[in-house]
């Protein structure tokens, strides 16, 4: 098993290298978003102002979104400027909406188209690259993280099936392991088909997908604070093994090795489509951050499996919780950022408010709110797990 999931890896790696952005010209796709928006402004001073902003969301979506110009100027110029040339797409609809005068929208129209050529200007002249490294990071660490978890559990497993003179039955957890693997390659090519939408259709459903990642993110952080200390651990594989063995039931045994990789192997595919949502130019960097992590596990599952060297649990499992909530604040930030996008939230600018594209977080209400909520709720149930211990211990 061990030799073809490392053929896997390779193969991965080898097809992430094949990866190459090939850009257009860029002033033709200024041209044509410049000449769409003067339709549109035609449309708005006729009183069709439905019809005027779905040439809006054309050029946005189907021009400057889907021939790559979006891309182009988060990877070589910033993401905060993709971020402000797509926030002024919105403030140019909000003044539709609001029957603005035409000498406004107007305005706002030659300032976008503005921005667009200094982009370009920009690129043309070099520019100045974005961190590829900020996208190959979380998707290392995604996977390392993950990986890790499913590892400890399957490692715990074969080990307390070898200490009471199962060592026969580690096979089936080999196979129902690896068969786990090959359900999340698939659940991965599956959610990929099903999300590969176009328009506002994508960016809701890349904002859904984003926000229910956040759900994940939080659920995994607290079940792993709950097991971080030795005894929680222990019962818990101890669960998991004794009724297997008591009722000399390998399927139950082999089940429990599934659902504990592809529980992992599901979410890295949910927390990896949030990451190709918003990676721009750099999707390379994501399979390669998932090459990385792969033989990462390969060395991690070693020296859990043959070693004598023992990860130590809670501050693993401490650690891994804070990374797990830093990137379910990034998550929500980016989640409603995509609804923005996709027109189902609106858009309130703080005007002067920095933006950290890293983190996701972005210079409106509305992808502040929920990121606020997330840290106060984290907050109160940090201060609330604490006073329970010290009940325990007083107790």
């Amino acid at each position: 098993m061990r030799k073809w999931l490392l053929v896997v890896i390779m193969a991965f790696i080898v097809v992430s290298q094949g990866m190459v952005f090939a850009a257009p010209k860029w002033d033709a796709v200024v041209d044509k978003i410049e000449k769409t928006m003067d339709q549109s402004l035609t449309v708005y001073k006729s009183g069709d102002t439905a019809g005027a902003k779905k040439i809006v969301n054309d050029a946005y979506y189907g021009m400057y979104e889907k021939d790559g110009l979006e891309k182009a100027v988060n990877s070589t110029v910033s993401a905060k400027r993709a971020n402000l040339t797509e926030y002024k797409f919105s403030t140019i609809k909000k003044l539709m909406t609001n029957q603005a005068p035409e000498a406004d929208v107007k305005k706002q129209m030659k300032e976008l188209i503005g921005m667009m050529r200094e982009d370009i200007a920009q690129m043309d002249g070099g520019g100045k690259q974005s961190s590829s490294m900020a996208t190959f990071w979380p998707a290392f660490l995604i996977m390392v993280r993950e990986g890790a978890e499913a590892i400890l559990v399957i490692g715990a497993i074969i080990a307390y099936l070898i200490k009471s003179g199962n060592s026969e039955k580690t096979q089936v957890i080999y196979n129902y392991s690896g068969a786990a693997i090959v359900a999340s390659f698939l659940t991965a090519i599956l959610f990929r088909s099903v999300i590969n939408l176009s328009g506002a259709s994508q960016e809701i459903m890349e904002g859904m997908t984003m926000l229910v990642a956040v759900f994940v993110l939080l659920s995994v952080g607290h079940w792993m604070s709950s097991k971080s200390d030795e005894k929680s651990w222990g019962n818990y594989i101890e669960g998991k093994v004794q009724s297997s063995l008591t009722k000399n039931n390998t399927f139950s045994l082999g089940v429990a090795a599934f659902l504990a990789v592809y529980r992992e192997g599901a979410e890295v595919v949910l927390f990896y489509q949030a990451l190709f949502n918003d990676a721009g130019d750099d999707m390379q960097m994501i399979w390669l951050g998932f090459g990385a992590g792969c033989l990462a596990l390969v060395v991690i599952f070693a020296v859990v499996r043959y070693g004598s060297v023992r990860i130590p649990l809670k501050p693993f499992f401490q650690g891994t919780s804070i990374l797990m909530f830093i990137l379910a604040i990034s998550f929500a930030g980016g989640g409603v950022k995509e609804l923005q996008e996709g027109g189902l939230i609106g858009v309130t600018l703080l005007e002067g408010m920095p933006m950290f594209d890293l983190l996701g977080i972005y210079p409106t209400v509305e992808t502040l709110l929920p990121q606020l909520f997330l840290i106060l709720m984290v907050a109160g149930n940090v201060m609330y797990q604490k006073r329970k211990k010290i009940r325990e211990v007083v107790s």
